[in-house]
């Protein structure tokens, strides 16, 4: 493929010339793409810390439930426990008692609340209890986190052991 000259001498692909403000106008646009490429990369690197809801590890997932509970965010909660019967009923208890009973005082006193990890005890590779409190009313409990299927799991079921006692 030959190139066309024209009879001044310059090649076809100038044979147009651009204005000023045509140069001008490419490269402002060429500058918003760029800058918003760039926005584009950052958002997409900050991410909400309750996808805290990584269930990639035992303490993470520990973590990311507790703060959802706290928060009193409990779908997201749902999303990092075991789904069975039981849990699901601990969990709703948990929500009901949230939304019905707790002061607008409490529930400000627990979302602002830090997590203190007391004691890790790995009891198997796939087995961890956390133990745990919060900064707000500081009373120290429990957790046991699962992995399943390569996830890592709250079960609620080992916080509230089985009682056969009727109260």
């Amino acid at each position: 493929m030959s190139s066309r000259i024209l009879d001044n001498g310059a090649p076809l692909l100038f044979q147009n010339p651009c204005s000023l403000f045509d140069i001008l106008y490419f490269a402002g646009m060429k500058s918003i793409l760029f800058t918003s490429f760039l926005f584009l990369q950052f958002f997409c690197a900050c991410t909400n810390g309750t996808d805290a809801n990584t269930s990639e590890d035992d303490i993470g997932t520990a973590r990311g439930f507790i703060h959802s509970a706290l928060n009193g965010d409990y779908e997201q909660s749902r999303s990092l426990m075991i789904q069975d019967s039981l849990n699901m009923q601990y969990l709703d208890a948990f929500e009901r008692n949230y939304k019905d009973r707790m002061t607008r005082e409490d529930k400000k006193g627990y979302k602002d609340a830090s997590i203190n990890i007391h004691n890790i005890t790995k009891v198997t590779d796939s087995i961890t209890v956390v133990r745990y409190s919060n900064s707000y009313k500081k009373k120290e409990d429990s957790l046991k986190v699962i992995q399943n299927a390569g996830r890592w799991l709250v079960d609620l079921r080992y916080s509230f052991p089985k009682t056969d006692s009727l109260p």
